[in-house]
């Protein structure tokens, strides 16, 4: 067989690039968790002893760590007087959580998934999947994280004016369910934006329902919000909202959760369903954010359901079509696409 010797050295060279960022990442991590880049952040030209002293850290690591930085382009750097700069336009994306631009999370969330790599190794051997509780806390946090700036950007301004009727009936007072709550934020989100509403947040994962509690309760909404440790197929209650944020595609059986989110729904009830944006053939979704969602659903969501009864699998990268045949085996008749993000499909479904 005849060997390009020129592609052999372009895919070297793109793979050489792909370790410099899972190595970046790790960096990223770091420099979040011990206030790097909120000390750099409007501060101008540092040298690595400025910036070791404004964050009480070792110099000789800041300064292995800011050469690193420059040479991915997360800061710049100054030969002439030796200093670092983290530029504006990155302050949003790398301090500000409360930017959509945010992506503090998905580094975090993600350099925890890497470390459930032998787990993964051996559910690939065996089937039997991973369990989202196996893997490392800084996964929960992480997704948190990286899923509350697209949240406090969309949830209230453009999906549920987006879903018939929904806004007015928050407005007025409803009852919501919000299923695979994790860390409670989108029910915080709500529960701030629509105070004569009840909502309740359910997870299977008691650690994350505990912190949605405490979260609540800081966030002052405590006394219309309650979150409580139940799995998608057996929480209890009648609501006129149910939400599902980004995890239908994480559960075992997601004909089973949606014909109870079926048996659950009041009069003119509706289900909001968010899942990661994807179309639905795979030659359509390789691109830089089918590559993320492919990576993370090949260690995190496809594992998740493997690991539970049925072991379905949809994946992060399910599609509509896929999406829509799970909720008529369930019993859903109508069922749009009410609105999507460069992330997301928002889907409004009825019986």
């Amino acid at each position: 067989m005849a060997i390009d010797e020129a592609k052999v050295h372009e895919f070297v060279g793109k793979a050489l690039g792909d370790i410099g960022s899972a190595l970046t990442a790790s960096l990223v991590v770091i420099g979040d968790k011990l206030g790097l880049y909120r000390a750099m952040a409007g501060a101008g030209p540092l040298t690595p002893k400025e910036l070791a002293a404004r964050t009480d850290t070792v110099e000789r690591c800041v300064r292995e760590w800011l050469a690193g930085q420059a040479a991915a382009g997360y800061v710049t750097y100054d030969a002439a007087t030796q200093t670092y700069a983290l530029p504006d336009e990155h302050v949003p994306a790398l301090v500000d959580e409360d930017s959509p631009a945010c992506v503090l999370g998905g580094f975090q969330g993600m350099t925890a998934a890497m470390r459930a790599t032998s787990k993964v190794e051996q559910a690939f051997r065996t089937g039997k999947g991973v369990g989202w509780h196996e893997h490392d806390p800084d996964l929960f946090v992480g997704t948190e994280r990286f899923f509350r700036p697209g949240y406090n950007a969309s949830l209230v301004d453009a999906w549920i004016p987006a879903l018939d009727g929904v806004k007015q009936r928050l407005e007025a007072g409803a009852t919501v369910a919000d299923v695979g709550c994790g860390h409670g934020a989108s029910t915080i989100i709500l529960a701030k934006a629509f105070p004569r509403s009840k909502f309740v947040g359910f997870d299977y994962h008691a650690p994350s329902i505990e912190s949605a509690r405490e979260r609540a309760t800081r966030a002052g909404v405590g006394d219309r919000v309650r979150f409580e440790v139940a799995s998608a197929k057996n929480y209890p209650g009648t609501y006129d909202l149910v939400a599902f944020f980004d995890c239908l595609h994480d559960m075992g059986d997601p004909v089973g959760a949606a014909r109870h989110v079926r048996s659950t729904l009041a009069k003119d009830g509706t289900w909001m369903l968010v899942e990661p944006f994807a179309h639905d053939h795979t030659e359509d979704n390789l691109n830089p954010l089918g590559r993320v969602f492919y990576s993370v659903s090949t260690l995190v969501c496809t594992q998740a359901s493997l690991a539970q009864e049925v072991g379905l699998a949809l994946g992060a990268q399910a599609g509509e079509k896929r999406l829509r045949d799970v909720l008529s085996e369930a019993g859903f008749s109508r069922i749009r696409r009410a609105t999507e993000t460069p992330f997301n499909i928002v889907l409004e479904v009825r019986a």
